[in-house]
């Protein structure tokens, strides 16, 4: 499969957004189904589905492993490793792989994490029981934006579409630096000892030049299971591993067919894209709505969640373009408007896969706080998702056949067809 997939000499950020384009609507298909079932006379049954044990115990901290649990550590730990090729690559093959590269994306995601989380702890007042929350509306889901941004076609200039991509990669990095710091408690150092030997070991198969990707899979394996026993969430697991599969740089061409990285990123990128992104958002985004409280909505932590993805987010991402233009660090997207940028910053408040999955690290075994977490992401991200598409669709014409991609500091390092 991966053979075949490389003889094409696809360029992997061509797939990435056709796949999460395509993957985004999926998406939210899925996350329509969650909600349906949860809420149809098929709910009882949903949700005992999600809870039913299949075993083993393959870590005595979180117990049996049901299915909601193989989905959210174990496929999810997939995810992340994809996301995790996808950073490394744009950080030595890509668009961030220069400092003058990575200037505004990086400025705008670090803002547009800091803002929505500080919205957060402002609505929720300092509250002990919601503070571990602080981060739910820190995350971007790229494939729900991707999606919606598809639905535009031409009236999206490539130039955003390569922008809100690249600051969604950043974000994740932060993403998965806050899981690992923030949601890890009761470490066991013997088996975090067992997966750094493990990551020395793949440091080592990539230093003697191994390009075959089972050896490096079979040890992502193993450093999975020993991070879920050492208490840091076994998801972070992929990225670390991903850091460490080799990569041949091919500047300004399709992507290398003798790179195991991207070998592995095309091979991956269908099965998150259509399948482990969208079993997530079925798993998780199932409300019973009958179940919720009539004022739930008035609920503190439903309020912060929705203000921090719709104007943390839209606030953080406009005011770090503007504050990286005002000091002369970076400019806008070339070819992009500001309403146009505020669109895709809008469109940057869908948090969704990455907000739920932090919701459920915030509040664990706290069923009527993780409910609260889905409300408020779910509305979140809708009002986000209309409001984006309405502004992009008021503010933009059809992309000229002229437009070129970003210059200078936003440049791709090699021509791509950008449209999904």
């Amino acid at each position: 499969m991966v053979k075949s997939i490389t003889k094409k000499a696809r360029s992997a950020l061509r797939d990435f957004l056709r796949n999460e384009a395509a993957g985004g609507i999926v998406l939210m298909a899925a996350a329509a189904l969650a909600l349906v079932m949860a809420n149809s006379p098929l709910g009882e049954g949903y949700f005992h589905l999600l809870h039913l044990r299949t075993g083993p115990v393959l870590a005595p901290a979180i117990g049996p492993m049901t299915v909601h649990l193989w989905i959210n550590d174990a496929l999810m730990s997939l995810f992340f490793l994809y996301v995790g090729l996808e950073i490394k690559r744009e950080l030595i093959d890509g668009r961030l792989s220069s400092p003058a590269r990575r200037r505004l994306p990086v400025i705008a995601a670090a803002a547009g994490m800091l803002v929505p989380a500080l919205v957060f702890l402002a609505v929720t007042r300092g509250d002990a029981a919601l503070r571990p929350g602080w981060a739910i509306p820190a995350a971007t889901d790229i494939a729900f934006a991707i999606g919606v941004m598809a639905l535009l076609g031409k009236r999206v200039p490539p130039s955003l579409k390569l922008f809100l991509m690249t600051v969604a990669i950043v974000d994740d990095m932060g993403a998965v630096a806050i899981i690992a710091v923030a949601y890890t408690q009761g470490i066991d150092w013997i088996a975090l000892a067992g997966a750094a030997g493990m990551l020395l070991v793949m440091a080592a198969l990539n230093r003697h030049g191994v390009k075959r990707l089972a050896p490096y899979l079979i040890a992502f394996a193993a450093v999975w299971w020993l991070v879920m026993l050492s208490g840091v969430h076994a998801t972070v697991a992929g990225v670390l591993a991903a850091a460490l599969i080799p990569i041949t740089r091919s500047p300004g061409a399709p992507d290398a067919e003798d790179s195991p990285l991207h070998r592995l990123e095309h091979a991956l990128s269908p099965w998150v894209a259509f399948g482990i992104v969208p079993l997530f958002a079925f798993a998780n985004a199932g409300i019973a709505l009958g179940g919720l409280p009539a004022d739930v909505l008035r609920a503190p932590l439903v309020i912060a969640v929705t203000l921090g993805l719709f104007f943390g987010k839209q606030a953080g991402i406009l005011g770090g373009v503007a504050l990286a233009r005002w000091s002369g660090i970076a400019d806008r997207p070339k070819g992009a408007s500001w309403m146009q940028l505020y669109g895709v910053a809008l469109l940057a408040g869908i948090g969704f896969t990455m907000s739920l999955f932090i919701g459920g690290l915030a509040f664990p075994g706290a069923a009527a706080l993780q409910d609260e977490v889905k409300v408020g992401v779910l509305l979140g991200s809708l009002v986000s998702a209309v409001a984006g598409y309405a502004v992009l669709r008021s503010s933009s014409t059809a992309t000229p056949s002229t437009t070129r991609p970003p210059a200078a500091s936003n440049a791709p390092t090699q021509p791509v067809d950008v449209q999904p």
